[in-house]
């Protein structure tokens, strides 16, 4: 079920790798041409969205994730798990879709938008999001890597083409919104495309796979709901205690963070399965940080000697206020890639008690962010915060990783 059986570990690495870094090249390219076209004010908005539609992706990442590990498990039983994970991908995504259209005047306000239109666009944008989780972890799972590295392609490059072209007709936070909403459809079709025609007649254990998948789904989502929460809690933040100038600057800083935050993703993609497979998760997990690490300190190095440079990328003149303290959001980005690597950890193991790890940073955070009265005080206290976790969840990970079963999500198995 793989595009290419004898593809070696480097050439897989080589194709996701390229595929993810174009893709987070083109979708972060279009939020630096959003902030240049529609300004410091609206931009923030526009980012505020972005990140709730982050945060809402955890429903999309916790069916990949069950997706890929239940078909990599069990590949005699690939039919009936892809055509559950579809159905129930499917149905997920209406339910997220309904819930936010009924929820606008709270986005609304949660977010400062004035614009119930706004706030709507993130509604539409999260459905077709939210199928794609499912189609990914069907790839992912067979290990069809170029029709993977293809969906990766195809949630980028129509975002920068379309949206850019969006955007010039309309320059507000509502169309840039909107052109994300329209570039997460093209996904799909990929994913549509890659998928047709290859289920067969399903298996008596169906039903059951449904519900262990829904039951699996929902702890992987908590999980990274909590991460994705605590990973862009700080612009919502930033909106209730910054004014709109600052908080757009803040806006255009996080440029920088997430350019860091993506750009290691290939490292998650590939590091997964081993972090599930007891013998080879220890030294997955070491070696996994440690170039997530010299990555980001590269990163660090690169926005404090080039800040000028960067400031390109980040937003232009506009944004000038916000150069020196370029590098601060590339350290925060480095922990918040390091700590995505130890989410998907805790999810590779199915662990329990780590995550409240997690929601404590995220109280911690918030209780710290609404004292901050400027942007420097804000990204500080993120970097903190975050800092503080990563240590903390290192620690546990690394004692759990030498382990040869599974320690926190249940008893161990009997022994004969």
């Amino acid at each position: 079920m793989t595009d290419a059986p004898e593809r070696s570990a480097g050439s897989r690495g080589a194709v996701v790798a390229a595929a993810t870094i174009a893709m987070n090249v083109a979708s972060y390219g279009f939020t630096i041409v959003a902030a240049r076209i529609i300004g410091p004010s609206e931009y923030g908005a526009f980012v505020a969205c972005l990140s709730m539609l982050i945060v809402l992706q955890v429903f999309s990442l916790g069916l990949q994730a069950t997706a890929a590990r239940r078909i990599a498990a069990d590949p005699d039983d690939v039919a009936s798990i892809e055509r559950t994970v579809l159905a129930l991908a499917l149905r997920v995504a209406l339910v997220v879709g309904v819930v936010l259209a009924l929820g606008i005047p709270l986005i609304d306000a949660l977010l400062t938008l004035d614009s119930p239109l706004t706030a709507a666009m993130v509604a539409f944008a999260a459905v077709p999001l939210t199928i794609a989780g499912g189609q990914a972890g069907i790839l992912q799972g067979e290990r069809r890597w170029n029709a993977l590295s293809v969906f990766y392609l195809a949630g980028g490059l129509p975002r920068l083409l379309i949206g850019t072209a969006i955007i010039l007709w309309r320059p507000d936070a509502t169309a840039a919104i909107m052109s994300v909403g329209i570039g997460y459809c093209f996904p799909l079709v990929v994913g549509w495309w890659a998928l047709r025609g290859r289920r067969t007649a399903g298996t008596v254990t169906a039903a059951v796979s449904a519900r262990s998948l829904l039951v699996e789904s929902a702890h992987n989502t908590q999980v990274l709901f909590a991460y994705f929460a605590l990973s862009s809690a700080d612009i919502v933040i930033a909106r209730q205690v910054l004014s709109d100038h600052d908080s757009g600057l803040y806006a255009a800083g996080l440029i920088m963070t997430k350019v860091m935050f993506f750009l290691p993703q290939f490292v998650v993609v590939l590091a997964f399965p081993d972090m599930a497979t007891p013998a080879r998760r220890h030294r997955a997990l070491v070696g996994s940080l440690l170039l997530i690490g010299a990555i980001g300190g590269l990163m660090v190095v690169a926005a404090t000697v080039l800040s000028g440079l960067a400031m390109v990328f980040v937003g232009g003149d506009d944004f000038a206020e916000v150069e020196h303290l370029l590098w601060l959001f590339a350290v925060l980005g480095t922990l918040l890639a390091m700590l995505q690597l130890q989410v998907y950890a805790v999810v590779a193991r199915q662990g329990r008690r780590a995550v409240l790890l997690v929601w404590g940073a995220l109280v911690a955070l918030v209780v710290v962010g609404l004292r901050a009265d400027s942007v420097a005080g804000l990204v500080t206290a993120a970097v903190i915060v975050d800092g503080a976790l990563l240590v903390v969840l290192t620690v546990v990970s690394l004692r759990i990783a030498r382990q040869p079963e599974p320690v926190e999500s249940g008893p161990p198995p009997a022994q004969p």
